[in-house]
């Protein structure tokens, strides 16, 4: 769920910190007040999660000063400025200075209102990019995203942290929907390489000349982006759908591969979704480019082949979208258990995203089944069903591990409520949390 912004009020008059926190609290904001702009920078780190709202004039250090020190600390924090009639020009000296906006006494609460609303946007949009950004550049988290703990996940998982460990350039192949793309982030961030630069290009986004030029240059005067080879050096570059290279591209980036040597200065690693019937990348490239980059290789596998797993991202998926959606999860019949565990995926990962979405919005409206949804996306398949049959005891287990999952989730970890919800005592469900590897430390 979205993050609650703070509004920090910084004033030396008592009546003004008290009027400005009253009127933006009726509004909705949490707001906490300070009486000195040294008192307030004892409290706003980098990352406060909120704005500031600053007068200019106050003993002590003043607001120039104190908006300064803020901007030092974290240039993208928003600051709306107060100033006295007559202190315009120092209010443009504020906006140079990095202020988001400036309120000139006396200001219309609307207005301040208004400026707030667009100021906490501004702020949680960058909050937001920030804790993607430290997401994707570490790799305990991103293997965390790789949920599942199938035997092909398992193997996906040590392959990652092998190859991430390697030099050489990588080919990640696998159908449409599988996460090649968090494999990539995943590759590079548990690898020597983190925390450099990891560039992801889409080959076939664009037409041939703007891909040459955004790959290798040269770049126009005007130009304020390095082609991708030069911005990724010392780093990772990542070539979504590889195959859609034309030969000359082709024959520029084997150029730049033998160019670099042993260990590469670049890391290169290609993704490949290619899905046309009887032709593989092999045949998409030219041989001599296909086995440099193909050297190193992770296949990863489609959800078919996952077996639980389906459940429980099917589980997460769905309680992340009944928190952003304000409703409750829709709790999964072992009917429909099987019939997830049963349904081809073609669509694989995304489509379980789409689906669980759905859910829960058909849940909200108290209409429709997990069944109905499988078969709107398929409409031509009675009954769904993969082309494997899976023994009914598989079935049985991993809906039973989803449902003390999800009760335990539900009640935080308290195993007296679980017992008492599913009438089992002590022993059995210790005894079934060890064998499907679940620990109450997790629920807390």
């Amino acid at each position: 769920m979205a993050q609650a912004m703070k509004i920090a009020i910084v004033d030396d008059e008592q009546d003004m910190r008290q009027s400005i926190s009253q009127w933006l609290a009726l509004s909705g904001y949490d707001t906490e007040t300070f009486s000195s702009a040294e008192e307030a920078l004892k409290k706003l780190g980098p990352d406060y999660p909120g704005i500031v709202i600053s007068d200019i004039r106050m003993p002590g250090m003043d607001g120039m000063q104190f908006l300064k020190k803020l901007m030092g600390a974290d240039s993208a924090l928003p600051v709306i400025m107060i100033t006295g009639h007559g202190d315009v020009p120092m209010a443009v000296e504020a906006m140079r200075v990095g202020a988001f906006d400036f309120l000139e006494k006396p200001f219309n609460p609307d207005r301040m209102s208004e400026l707030a609303k667009r100021a906490t946007g501004a702020r949680r949009l960058t909050l937001d990019n920030r804790a993607l950004r430290r997401e994707l550049s570490d790799g305990t988290q991103l293997m965390k995203k790789l949920i599942g703990s199938s035997p092909v996940m398992e193997r996906l998982k040590d392959d990652i942290l092998d190859l991430g460990q390697a030099d050489g350039h990588v080919l990640i192949d696998g159908e449409t929907g599988t996460g090649k793309t968090l494999v990539a982030h995943a590759l590079h961030a548990v690898g020597s390489r983190a925390g450099k630069k990891f560039v992801l290009i889409s080959c076939a986004a664009l037409e041939e000349d703007a891909l040459s030029k955004r790959l290798f240059g040269p770049m126009q005067p005007e130009d304020t982006q390095l082609p991708a080879i030069e911005e990724a050096r010392g780093g990772t570059l990542v070539l979504e759908d590889i195959d859609a290279l034309s030969e000359t591209l082709q024959a520029k980036l084997l150029s730049v591969i033998n160019e670099q040597g042993t260990p590469a200065e670049t890391r290169i690693v290609a993704i490949s979704n290619m899905q046309e019937a009887g032709r593989t990348l092999e045949d998409a490239l030219r041989p001599d480019l296909f086995y440099r980059l193909a050297a190193l290789r992770i296949t990863v596998p489609p959800l078919r082949q996952r077996g639980e797993d389906i459940l429980m991202l099917f589980t997460r998926l769905s309680e992340q979208f009944s928190d952003e959606y304000g409703c409750e999860a829709p709790q999964v019949s072992a009917q429909e258990a099987a019939q997830l565990l049963q349904a081809p995926w073609p669509g694989n990962v995304r489509q379980l995203i789409n689906i669980a979405e759905r859910a829960v919005l058909q849940s909200r409206r108290g209409s429709g089944t997990i069944a109905s949804l499988l078969m709107s996306d398929h409409e031509e398949m009675q009954p769904v069903m993969t082309t494997e049959g899976k023994p009914l005891k598989e079935y049985v287990e991993a809906f039973e591990r989803m449902l003390i999952d999800n009760t335990m989730r539900r009640h935080k970890g308290s195993i007296a409520s679980v017992m008492e919800e599913l009438c089992l005592p002590r022993r059995t469900l210790n005894e079934k949390m060890a064998k499907y590897g679940l620990q109450r430390s997790d629920y807390l």
